[in-house]
């Protein structure tokens, strides 16, 4: 059963973000343009709007409009914007816009602000409202006409899409849209808060850049219960966020901070002095990349480019994975089946994360199971070897440790100690080769004779564990 989440991402191997001039941070600020496009019957909606708003708790009013709802929202339209666009003119930040496309055609001033203070313009599909029960198609007919609509009110096709109130199929079907451009589809897709970094996310093999957005240093906090409460918490959340990325960009891990911001909760007086404090202190600081998310988009598609993995265990069909991975313990190819009807996702299709799944299913095994795979394995150095009837794995293995070029003492050795071995617990000696020297492998098969029977199954069940995790990574890299 394949597990569809990926619980792992960049896990310990961040790659580098080299932003521009070696900064430390790439802060991205998001204004969300979504007034006139939200929940109302003067839309063709079924009731108001209840979401992002002062009046925390409302309800949608069915069959009516909500005359202080809509208050709110022309707020943003009317007063908070044009406080935010000037905030931001005045201290030269770029930003980007996630515009509701229903909303930048009711708002034809702010939209021309936009295009002359040369902010990005990303879209946020067609109306402000919940998509979480539409239909695959009709969710792909808004999308579509989201895009002609952007493109009618900006002069341009968006680059970026960002639904917010999305589906399960919302990022599916914005990978698959096609714009009628070269490229093709969008540059990047935000609906996403799974990670600091930008990454790459596979669908039908193509390849699709996620830049992730951000819930916790957003302004929606105001208007959710336990959230912001005044602007000083506000500034104090994003300053602690900003220095702990800050410094892991100074420990060499640069992240990406992004902000969300609306105009009718941070475009409040009180909300904006916040918001101008900490663009003041972020100003004071070195080393800052304070870019638009189509920027972060290019840096990340020049500097970290899609590559494609050769293999993708969890994606492969059973037959070719057994073929690739049912012998990594010896003659035990139950092992990698069992692993294959449990679960397999993206976080084992690393030699990791696929050894942990193989490992998982041996651990559970019987006793009598375990010994199985213990007896399936061959002496070091013993007539199998002389014989050349190792498998391939156990071949370059023995050979690795120079277990192939013997001399005659020390091939009598080996024999002698593979005897006494089997001979006191029942099943051969166990070692994972690679990690050794003849005369370090010597010193345990003596070292080891010491141990009980249950000492010593333990140590080579474990052993039998490591030879697996090597050639997994054996097969990945040289896949």
């Amino acid at each position: 059963m394949r597990y569809p989440r990926n619980m792992l991402g960049y896990g310990a191997n961040k790659p580098k973000a080299n932003w521009p001039n070696g900064a430390n941070i790439a802060v991205q600020f998001v204004l969300n343009y979504e007034e006139g496009a939200e929940s109302n019957i003067l839309h063709g909606d079924k009731a108001s709007e209840a979401f992002l708003s002062e009046i925390i708790g409302a309800k949608p009013w069915k069959k009516k409009r909500h005359w202080n709802m809509e208050s709110i929202y022309e707020y943003g339209a009317r007063a908070g914007f044009w406080r935010l666009h000037d905030l931001f003119k005045n201290y030269d930040i770029p930003i980007t816009v996630f515009g509701v496309a229903n909303a930048l055609m009711r708002s034809p001033a702010q939209v021309e602000a936009m295009i002359k203070a040369d902010w990005e313009i990303a879209s946020h599909g067609l109306k402000w409202i919940d998509y979480k029960d539409f239909s695959v198609d009709k969710e792909r007919d808004d999308m579509h006409e989201a895009i002609r609509l952007h493109t009618i009110a900006t002069g341009k096709n968006p680059k970026g899409y960002y639904l917010g109130r999305c589906s399960l199929n919302t990022i599916d079907l914005a990978t698959e849209v096609d714009l009628g451009t070269e490229e093709k589809g969008f540059t990047y897709l935000s609906d996403a808060y799974d990670d600091d970094l930008p990454y790459w996310r596979e669908h039908w093999r193509d390849p699709q850049l996620i830049i992730p957005y951000t819930l916790d240093c957003n302004d929606m906090r105001f208007s959710t219960n336990n959230g912001f409460s005044n602007g000083e918490q506000f500034f104090t959340y994003l300053k602690d966020s900003f220095d702990i990325l800050y410094a892991e960009g100074e420990n060499g891990s640069p992240k990406m901070m992004s902000i969300g911001l609306h105009n009718r909760l941070a475009g409040r007086p009180g909300r904006t002095a916040a918001l101008k404090k900490f663009i003041e202190y972020i100003k004071n600081h070195d080393k800052v990349w304070i870019a638009r998310r189509i920027d972060i988009a290019n840096h990340w598609i020049k500097h970290h480019p899609f590559v494609k993995p050769s293999i993708i265990p969890s994606r492969l069909a059973k037959d070719d994975f057994l073929a690739l991975f049912g012998g990594v313990y010896e003659h035990s190819e139950w092992v990698a089946d069992r692993a294959f009807e449990a679960e397999l996702g993206p976080a084992n299709d690393s030699a990791q994360g696929l050894s942990f799944a193989l490992r998982s299913q041996f651990r559970a095994a019987s006793g009598e199971e375990k010994l199985e795979v213990l007896n399936a394995h061959p002496d070091l150095a013993g007539k199998l070897a002389a014989a050349k009837r190792l498998t391939k794995e156990s071949t370059s293995e023995q050979a690795s440790a120079g277990l192939d070029i013997l001399s005659d003492d020390e091939r009598e050795r080996f024999s002698e100690l593979n005897q006494a071995y089997k001979n006191k617990f029942g099943f051969p000696f166990i070692i994972a080769v690679k990690d050794y020297d003849k005369a370090a492998i010597l010193q345990n098969f003596e070292k080891r004779l010491q141990n009980n029977t249950e000492q010593e199954f333990a140590t080579a069940c474990k052993q039998v564990e490591r030879i697996a995790q090597i050639r997994i990574k054996v097969i990945l890299d040289n896949g």
